[in-house]
């Protein structure tokens, strides 16, 4: 019977609505006291009987519940026989319960969304070679799967064959198309908006990127901030405390409704539900744009945070050298870039790599009698010629003379912080390469960014020599530069930071710096989605979008000012509401209840607000 009349309580409200309207256009119509007082009388004992289960339910578990206060003024609404007090009261409870859920429904709208774009079905090649619709439940890994234009990844993969434009707004919150062909990486639940390509799944269900974001902020959204763990403790004695004043007011006063109007509007409901609904939306707001939060308590810290820190490759810089200066010591560039191109080929070192993609499509030629030299670089035979490829060791070893002018070129390209690979051909320099990691592109405007909102320091640390650490750090404008650091020494730094009680923030690529991550008060993950990412961090910039970064501290202060905010109109409230049954004769137990319900739906709509929270044009 309990679990029915729960289940009604929708039905219950407007059963209650209609009952009163019925009540008072009786009496204001045909001026019958019989049909006004009975409708008043069943819409209270309607309205009451979810309301006094619930208050029954608390009770077991020794909670005195907001529920209990209102079962109580009800009743004692019908002990003084204010029916129409009573009738009112339990409405405006039910409706106002009504509106709660309903608005709270929306501000978990993004993990509505979120799992709406799971996708049910996926192409799955059988053992005859033909692809076949099947459940995605049914896929496992190393399955080669088919994708067609406007269908959804169904799982986490590599493309086998084929190319097209992917829309993973889902994952990244960018929704700009990016282009993916043979080797690349795909994502469940993104889209694929032209071409058609096939995938081998390597993660499935669950474990894909876009089930573990799910679930970090399903976890996310029902973990509890220190605001709202004292505000659970302070409702847990006020509750009691108000029942308390009622019953000496009584005493004291002998005055049962006034007794009875302090029981409701002392209900601290707004209280309640105004920190966890300011940081569900937070959250969600988040998860819609690209940017983890991993639980309340990160919303805080995060909000505080004094100081950022930077590791330097991959994080502020792209990761991958390149080609930055050149300079050739010859007229015939195209035939030395061949002969520069053949040899790097032999190798897999990153700068030989650079060299190669910065050279392109040239004429190669055959490589003989290649000599790796240790610590210098590599000698062959090329076209009939000896190509040595470098660094100055490896020409003085070679005999080549470097004059002036090739000097001063190095000691140029040092300054912008390149690593030099010369090349001389028969024993006569002809190029120089100066190749450095690239600073990320937007870096400089998105620290600009950081500091506008309150962050003062802004630090670089990194296992590069401290000649490179410094270029960048000049560059993007930050505060302090420390090279040659290895992951402990990054660790002894940021205690070191914490010991000059400043609030830090890590920010990583969440593989060889999750020592620092998981040490420093936030720690903030350069991810693309990677399970370290993801596990060791508080907060994760999906996709390594490193401009994600300032809309994630702005909608962690915007949340915490909204919390404020939220506590400050629902204590507000409250006292006006006690203050008014004391000092003013219009306050009586309907209108406390309707302004109670209204400063929740305040609380709420407020917290609703964070859903579109964009970051100011101030900040930008």
């Amino acid at each position: 019977m309990q679990r029915l009349i729960l289940s009604k309580k929708n039905q219950i409200t407007v059963a209650s609505a209609i009952l009163i309207s019925i009540a008072f256009l009786s009496k204001w119509t045909i001026g019958t006291t019989n049909i006004f007082v009975w409708s008043l009388v069943i819409a209270s004992v309607l309205g009451v009987a979810p309301v006094a289960i619930q208050a029954y339910q608390a009770l077991r578990v020794k909670v005195i519940s907001i529920d209990v206060l209102v079962t109580l003024a009800v009743a004692g609404a019908f002990v003084i026989k204010n029916f129409e007090e009573s009738a009112i009261v339990t409405f405006l409870f039910l409706f106002g319960a009504y509106l709660e859920q309903h608005t709270l429904s929306k501000t978990r709208s993004a993990i509505k969304e979120l799992t709406e774009m799971v996708p049910e079905s996926a192409l799955k090649q059988m053992e005859n070679g033909e692809f076949e619709e099947v459940e995605v439940d049914e896929v496992d890994v190393g399955d080669i799967l088919l994708v067609k234009t406007g269908s959804k990844i169904p799982v986490d993969g590599i493309v086998l064959t084929g190319e097209g434009h992917i829309n993973e707004a889902s994952i990244t919150g960018e929704s700009l198309p990016v282009n993916k062909k043979k080797g690349s990486q795909v994502y469940a639940g993104t889209i694929l908006e032209n071409g058609t390509i096939q995938i081998v799944a390597d993660r499935v269900g669950e474990d894909t990127t876009f089930g573990r974001i799910i679930e970090l902020v399903e976890e996310a959204q029902d973990s509890k901030s220190e605001a709202e763990r004292f505000i659970d403790r302070f409702s847990k004695y006020y509750t009691p405390a108000v029942l308390i004043l009622s019953v000496v007011v009584w005493i004291l006063s002998q005055n049962i409704e006034l007794a009875i109007t302090i029981l409701v509007l002392g209900c601290p409901g707004a209280l309640v539900i105004g920190v966890p609904v300011s940081n569900v939306a937070g959250i969600g707001n988040g998860a819609r744009n690209g940017v983890l939060l991993k639980g309340s308590e990160v919303i805080n810290d995060f909000s505080r945070v004094d100081t950022i820190v930077f590791d330097k490759t991959g994080t502020l810089t792209i990761g991958n050298p390149k080609v930055a200066d050149t300079e050739f010591y010859t007229e015939n560039t195209d035939e030395i870039s061949g002969y520069l191109a053949s040899v790097e080929n032999e190798s897999d070192h990153p700068l030989a790599k650079a060299v190669v993609e910065y050279i392109g499509d040239t004429k190669l030629y055959t490589v003989e009698k290649t000599d790796v030299i240790k610590g210098g670089g590599i000698v062959a035979q090329v076209d009939g010629h000896r190509v040595a490829v470098g660094n100055a060791k490896l020409m003085k070893q070679e005999n080549v003379n470097l004059d002036e002018k090739v000097r001063a070129d190095i000691a140029r390209f040092e300054k912008n912080g390149n690593s030099i690979v010369l090349t001389s051909v028969d024993g006569k320099i002809k190029a120089i390469m100066g190749i450095r990691d690239q600073i990320r592109p937007g870096v400089k405007d998105v620290l600009q960014r950081l500091k506008k909102l309150g962050v003062k320091n802004l630090i670089v640390l990194s296992g590069d020599n401290q000649g490179t650490v410094d270029l960048v750090a000049r560059e993007l404008g930050l505060t302090e530069a420390h090279g040659h650091m290895l992951p402990e020494d990054k660790s002894a730094y940021i205690k070191e930071l914490q010991a000059k009680d400043r609030i830090v923030a890590f920010v990583g690529d969440g593989v060889n710096d999750s020592p620092s991550i998981a040490l420093a008060q936030i720690g903030i993950a350069m991810g693309s989605g990677t399970d370290v990412a993801i596990e060791t961090s508080d907060v994760v910039l999906m996709n390594s979008d490193f401009s994600r970064l300032p809309h994630a501290l702005g909608l962690t202060k915007a949340t915490s000012r909204n919390m404020r905010q939220n506590i400050i109109i629902a204590v507000g409230v409250v006292l006006v509401l006690l203050a008014s049954v004391f000092f003013s004769e219009w306050m009586n137990m309907s209108i406390g209840m309707l302004v109670h319900e209204a400063s929740i739906l305040v609380v709420i709509l407020n917290g609703m607000r964070l859903l579109r929270y964009k970051l100011r044009a101030s900040y930008k």
